[in-house]
């Protein structure tokens, strides 16, 4: 493909030689003459003068270089457009392995793939154009939408509802018992049922052994266009709102609630019950133990506003200067007042 053909199909304002012909995508460091890269973090914009990219995706307002630059307003979104023009995952053909078990009730859609040993319960049903790769296993009642994609070892448990567009990576586990136990009159726990099931809406993908609980009554539910990182924890009954994205480590405990777009950085922490509204920000390894606002940035452990957190931060790096300085100020003062009480003149005696 030429670098013309591809800024065509980005739909990018092409500013060099459109004849390059353009083999795949690479970071700007790495990035060889045959090769496109991208620039959106301001803060690496001078390596685009030593890229060896052919063609760099910028801003169109990014100044003038050397190299060949497509410009056009989302940059990264169109390096992942094109990575998806030279990257071919591999292609599964429709059909079910020998060695699938499939209930006689469940209901597969048309042109699945259903792998060695997969394990689809009864009452099941699954969309068109489903993908089920090696050791999936569905577990009785749950439903899938179309082109659901699952990848080995992904565990969907009973009952579950999922829309169209999933994506489950390696290892995830959607609709485990929550974490829920009472204490009987001898002391012990006690578990109880976790009757509600999970509810993903459509167009969200869970990564790797990210693990989404079911709840004790009612439902966990996943809302539309909802990204869940590795190593997730969502805890029983909790919501999370449309086009949020729960980043690596993070944790929801029982009963959580985020709004729409919000953002959970990794290993940020959320206590049960709390409700984080539209377009809230956790920083990394923020801890929240109560309600958060509409469009709040929130850092630190226990969490507060981001920008008194910096402030904050920049004085603690002070703070060792700060006590030497002080130290050497008292020994000053002390000094300068024994000094004061030893030169005063004692009362002469009558």
């Amino acid at each position: 493909m030429t670098l013309a053909d591809l800024a065509v199909r980005l739909g990018a304002e092409l500013r060099g030689d459109g004849d390059i012909e353009i083999s795949g995508v690479r970071g700007i460091e790495e990035a060889g003459p045959s090769e496109i890269t991208f620039i959106v973090n301001p803060k690496y914009a001078a390596l685009v003068h030593k890229t060896q990219a052919a063609a760099v995706l910028v801003n169109p307002d990014f100044p003038e270089v050397s190299v060949s630059t497509l410009r056009l307003a989302n940059p990264y979104l169109a390096f992942a457009q094109a990575l998806g023009f030279f990257y071919q995952p591999p292609a599964y053909a429709p059909g079910i392995h020998p060695t699938a078990v499939v209930d006689s009730t469940a209901i597969v859609g048309q042109r699945a793939h259903i792998g060695a040993y997969a394990v689809i319960g009864p009452g099941a049903r699954i969309g068109d154009d489903a993908t089920i790769l090696s050791h999936v296993v569905l577990y009785p009642g749950v439903t899938v939408g179309d082109h659901f994609f699952a990848h080995a070892h992904s565990v969907v448990r009973e009952y579950c509802t999922l829309g169209d567009h999933v994506t489950l990576e390696n290892g995830v586990v959607v609709g485990a018992d929550g974490f829920g136990f009472a204490k009987d009159n001898h002391g012990r726990w006690q578990k109880i049922p976790q009757s509600g099931p999970v509810r993903i809406g459509s167009h969200v993908d869970v990564q790797a052994n990210a693990c989404i609980d079911r709840a004790t009554v009612g439902e966990t539910e996943i809302a539309d266009g909802a990204k869940i990182d590795n190593l997730v924890q969502i805890g029983h009954g909790s919501k999370v709102g449309k086009d949020t994205l729960v980043c690596a480590q993070a944790g929801l405990a029982g009963s959580s609630v985020v709004g729409a777009n919000a953002i959970l950085a990794g290993q940020a922490g959320v206590a049960g019950h709390c409700t984080l509204g539209d377009g809230v920000i956790l920083t990394a390894q923020s801890g929240v133990s109560h309600d958060v606002p509409a469009g709040k940035m929130l850092s630190g452990s226990p969490a507060f506003d981001n920008r008194t957190w910096l402030r904050a931060m920049a004085a603690l790096e002070r703070l060792p200067d700060m006590l030497r300085r002080i130290n050497k100020l008292e020994k000053r003062l002390t000094s300068e007042n024994t000094e004061t009480v030893t030169s005063t003149p004692g009362k002469e005696a009558n």
